[in-house]
């Protein structure tokens, strides 16, 4: 059986943002929950200024930030690879690229069934 997939990754735009963001703030932190608004979009926070809750499932790190998500919205992306991006527009109200000119974006694509059983022989889903 190979490893099992990467859950959540990051483009080179959006690692080059973690380590300028990282610079002016410390360690950083990101959260995806579900919903509208801005809880549809990846939230960056300074490591531990967001409190995790009991149900939050850590999908792995980004430019050497945690990475959590809702339990409830990932039970719908459990089948899906994050690949967090950048591009041009405002940040979530209360996160840290927020006025940046830019903000943090997920794209996905769907493990195949060789990776997603990858996954759970790991006990990642």
């Amino acid at each position: 059986m190979s490893d099992p997939p990467l859950q959540v990754m990051a483009t080179l735009s959006a690692l080059q943002l973690i380590d300028k963001l990282r610079a002016r703030h410390g360690a950083l932190m990101f959260h995806q929950s579900g919903g509208c608004c801005d809880g549809s979009s990846p939230m960056c926070f300074p490591l531990g200024e967001f409190i995790v809750g009991d149900h939050d499932v850590k999908l792995g790190e980004i430019g050497d930030a945690p990475f959590y998500i809702s339990g409830p919205q990932f039970e719908y992306w459990k089948h899906t690879q994050l690949i967090i991006d950048v591009v041009e527009g405002r940040g979530g109200m209360f996160s840290l690229e927020n006025g940046e000119g830019v903000r943090f974006l997920v794209r996905s694509r769907l493990f195949s069934d060789g990776e997603f059983a990858a996954l759970a022989a790991a006990g990642r889903v």
